[in-house]
């Protein structure tokens, strides 16, 4: 008989090969659920994976919790742990999930951050001065521009641009397809990125974007790219490829209120997802009236 280790390993692997091809998951969300899974892996130590019971469950993510992971977090990890526990009753015999029934513990509900029209804009506006650079300016214009996940813009390939129409052509969560706007700018600045594109990218390679060693840029090169890009151009925040997502959404609703075509261009699956930007723009609103409003403005004490 196989350790636990190596029995454990042998059902991540059958697991995730499950994942990829009969759900269809990204590389990244695949990567993201063996994350997950490490964490049971590590809690359950010699236990055999069939023998854990609710209690020791519960007991893992109270531990886990203790350790300062979120609400969010445990309740995406619980996520991923209950579903290989349904792939090992359905292909390994196992007669119990216990992870059903558990709730991960509430955290305090936050919004998602967005920068301001004018830090967008210094976002976005780069010196097109090296090769790099007009790759990293056409990248931000498109996240800015199209709300794109980090993993679908990775993921593009020249020929999912469509300049003339204004369009591109995304693959997104549970490899659902859609087709978002490209903004005027989004579009100069990859024009000007696919007139150098070469220079950068080796022979036969399909990625829109490259990195230094001619191949798909990968996903940690785009954060830290973008993350020094934010020190250099004066931004506060804590810059990332989301924060771009979550300032699309923002300012599109601020302009046109139109919540189900905010949902269309994101691919949200649910409106309740894209209802968060209702509240940013209601702070951003309640901002201005403050600001503005004679009657908001408390009187001062005499």
């Amino acid at each position: 008989m196989p350790d636990v280790a190596t029995l454990n390993q042998e059902y991540l692997q059958g697991y995730l090969a499950w994942l990829r091809n009969e759900k269809q998951y990204s590389k990244l969300t695949s990567e993201n659920y063996a994350r997950d899974l490490g964490h049971l892996f590590d809690l359950s130590k010699s236990t055999p994976i069939a023998d854990l019971k609710i209690h020791q469950i519960r007991r893992f993510i109270a531990q886990l919790h203790s350790k300062g992971l979120g609400g969010r977090s445990l309740a995406r990890m619980l996520s991923a742990w209950r579903g290989f526990f349904t792939y090992l009753m359905r292909d390994h015999g196992l007669t119990d999930n216990p992870c059903v029934g558990l709730r991960a513990p509430k955290s305090p509900k936050t919004l998602p951050q967005a920068l301001s029209p004018d830090e967008a804009a210094r976002m976005v506006d780069l010196p097109a001065d090296t090769t790099e650079a007009i790759r990293d300016k056409a990248m931000f214009e498109l996240f800015y521009s199209s709300g794109l996940r980090l993993a679908e813009l990775v993921d593009l390939d020249p020929p999912q641009l469509d300049m003339s129409a204004g369009e591109v052509r995304v693959t997104g969560k549970g490899s659902k397809t859609r087709i978002v706007p490209l903004g005027n700018f989004a579009i100069a600045a990859l024009q000007a990125w696919l007139a150098v594109r070469d220079q950068l990218a080796k022979p036969g390679e399909t990625a829109l974007f490259v990195g230094q060693r001619g191949q798909r840029i990968s996903p940690r090169v785009v954060q830290l790219r973008m993350k020094q890009w934010g020190i250099k151009q004066g931004i506060t925040s804590n810059v990332h490829p989301h924060l771009l997502r979550h300032s699309f959404a923002t300012h599109v609703l601020q302009s046109s209120g139109d919540l189900r075509a905010v949902q269309e261009m994101l691919g949200h699956a649910s409106i309740s997802t894209t209802q968060v930007y209702t509240h940013l723009d209601f702070q951003y609103l309640s901002k201005i009236y403050d600001a503005a409003h004679p009657r908001a403005k408390k009187k001062t004490q005499e």
